[in-house]
């Protein structure tokens, strides 16, 4: 058993902060991470990280872009501690050696971005997430911070109290992916979840093959609730043929969209008339398909993005990544023809549920990141707001965990507060096929309760059911997972996109009792523990199927058009009586659906509902 103050589980942008906030309080740090740090998604952010650096810009302006984004869904606390942190971190960065793009004066250079009612968006050419990773690499390096590299880690070890908000995470169990080992780490302050995001729920997604959802499935599992799962960010401009990003930077510089008629359409429709291609993502990626369901896409798939008037000199100065993946993956010369974009599944505005300090119900557990939810972005977020919740809200969890007192927070986590408890008709009992019979295996020889344990006996515990799964899996000769997660992810593509109508939400929870059911005898081929993919994508597997029936409950549940999340049946946003977060709680196995308040009230305001248009 290893032993550290405070644990990091991901290395990504998040993960790297929070590792570095918690080293400056004096903490020993340990960051275990399924890939190396710079492999990590966050190198593939392109846009930028928004910052009040300007004069005739405020954090306040930020914040009300913010909530103004997030269709009033986002709790004031977490919007307004981003929008006063981040240039702080920003500057940080900057000192820490981050290579800024810059304007002739020599300060860093800052664009619009989509929702912005001021250009702040500060970045690296169209690489700022690579930048970013690589910069605070270095600061862990430099620190000594101890990385186990490819570690996957499989379960968090958290006593067994009747109620979460009682429960204490002592620790996680990880895989050594190089020995086949696995083994227990004890974390004595606190364990940090900074996994990112889970794009491989979905078919056509923007996010990286490792982006299961891994840390979100895993604090569900062990109790703490998960907030806002419907709501699913599809950016607008992803490549066609493979679903690679293609950054707002583009519409940012100036870029611009048309259908197969040559129009502008953004305009031309209405969509935006005020801010057309820089109207927020979700308005943007709705009025793409509008087109092409309208039969005014290019193929009846796509539409154009055109950046061909900027320039070569303004684009190869500013956005010569985007150069490189329109001919690498679509065979496009983008300074000489237009690029072929549509929506894809880009991120997650919901996650596990945390304060502003990054704490979740149950004690020493964190989560930052993507896969956490604060919650910053509400049903929609602003392009350029992820970098700066990465490093602000890890810099948060990893102060905190390492003990630095930043004051009682104001959000309130799990049932501690103001909530009512929450219904909706499905067609089928939700995790009603129950667990895998390798889950059977390790949880029938589960030792004594966990609230009666030691901490080093806790970590011990679950190290062993850990061990006990796996040997159940590599010894089943069932179903391929693969065959489970294509129809999972083809079903969520189908029924849970930009659209959603209720009998196709319906139709996935169907399909995802059927990924269920097919999982009880999943089997794994390679019976080997050394390099194992097939066992991780396995593992991977169940995490996706529970993070998928979390996304259709909220979505199903949610009778409104708000943001990210549209409904056919119901074309209004109902502020009346949706003007609150949807909860979901493990219970066993068998979803628990709640609800809470907003938090509208911020620090000198109160953020009214608005209409919101572009």
């Amino acid at each position: 058993m290893y032993e550290y103050d405070v644990i990091v589980v991901g290395a990504g942008g998040a993960g790297l902060r929070a590792a570095i906030a918690a080293h400056e309080e004096g903490a020993d740090v340990a960051l275990v991470t399924k890939l190396h740090p710079v492999r990590s998604h966050t190198g593939a952010a392109e846009g930028g990280i928004n910052a009040a650096l300007r004069e005739g810009d405020s954090w306040e302006d930020h914040a009300y872009d913010t909530m103004k984004g997030s269709d009033y869904l986002g709790d004031a606390p977490a919007i307004e501690t981003l929008a006063q942190d981040s240039p702080e971190e920003v500057i940080q960065l900057e000192h820490w050696g981050m290579a800024f793009s810059r304007e002739e004066d020599g300060r860093v250079s800052q664009r619009p971005f989509g929702g912005l009612s001021f250009p702040r968006t500060t970045y690296a050419g169209a690489e700022t997430g690579h930048q970013l990773l690589h910069t605070m690499y270095e600061q862990l390096v430099k620190r000594g911070i101890e990385v186990y590299d490819e570690w996957y880690v499989l379960d968090l070890a958290v006593s067994d109290e009747d109620e979460p908000e009682d429960r204490t995470c002592h620790g996680v169990v990880g895989y050594d992916i190089q020995s086949g080992n696995i083994e227990g780490f004890r974390a004595r302050d606190g364990v940090i979840l900074a996994t990112g995001g889970l794009g491989q729920v979905f078919d056509h997604t923007t996010n990286a093959v490792a982006n299961t959802g891994d840390g979100v499935a895993m604090a569900y599992r062990a109790g703490v609730p998960i907030e806002d799962m419907e709501f699913i960010q599809f950016h607008p401009t992803s490549l066609p043929s493979t679903g690679v990003l293609i950054s707002e930077g583009v519409r940012g510089e100036g870029g611009i969209l048309y259908n197969a008629e040559g129009e502008r359409f953004m305009f031309e429709y209405g969509y935006a008339s005020n801010d057309g291609e820089l109207a927020s993502r979700d308005v943007v990626a709705r009025a793409e398909l509008s087109e092409v369901n309208e039969g005014r896409g290019i193929e009846d798939e796509y539409v154009h993005l055109d950046m061909r008037h900027l320039g070569e000199e303004r684009i190869t100065d500013r956005l010569e990544n985007i150069l490189h993946l329109a001919k690498d993956f679509e065979g496009v010369d983008a300074l000489e023809e237009p690029m072929p974009v549509k929506p894809g599944q880009h991120y997650a505005m919901g996650g596990i549920e945390t304060d502003e300090n990054g704490e979740t119900c149950i004690g020493g557990l964190y989560a930052a990141g993507e896969c956490a939810c604060a919650s910053v972005h509400g049903s929609n977020r602003l392009g350029g707001n992820a970098l700066p919740e990465l490093i602000v809200f890890g810099a948060r969890a990893g102060h905190h965990a390492a003990g630095r007192d930043l004051g009682e927070a104001e959000i309130t986590t799990g049932k501690r507060d103001e909530w009512e408890s929450g219904d909706v008709e499905t067609p089928v009992a939700p995790g009603e096929a129950g667990i895998s019979g390798a889950d059977a295996v390790a949880d029938g020889g589960a030792a004594a309760e966990g609230s009666d344990l030691s901490p080093d006996e806790l970590v011990a515990r679950a190290t062993e059911r850990t061990d006990r799964r796996v040997d159940a899996l590599l010894e089943n000769d069932g179903r391929n997972h693969s065959e489970i997660r294509s129809d999972v992810q083809e079903s969520m593509t189908q029924h849970v996109n930009v659209f959603r109508e209720e009998e196709g939400l319906k139709q996935a929870l169907r399909d995802i009792r059927d990924a269920r059911e097919a999982y009880q005898n999943v089997g794994v081929a390679d019976q080997s523990r050394t390099f194992n993919t097939d066992l991780l994508h396995t593992i991977e597997t169940r995490n996706i199927i529970d993070i998928a029936e979390a996304i259709t409950l909220g979505a199903l549940a949610r009778d409104e058009f708000r943001g990210a999340h549209w409904r056919k049946e119901y074309q209004e946003r109902d502020d009346e009586n949706w003007l609150k977060h949807t909860m979901l709680s493990w219970n066993d196995g068998s979803p628990e659906l709640w609800y809470k308040p907003v938090l509208l009230e911020g620090e000198e305001k109160r953020y009214e509902p608005k209409i919101r248009s572009y």
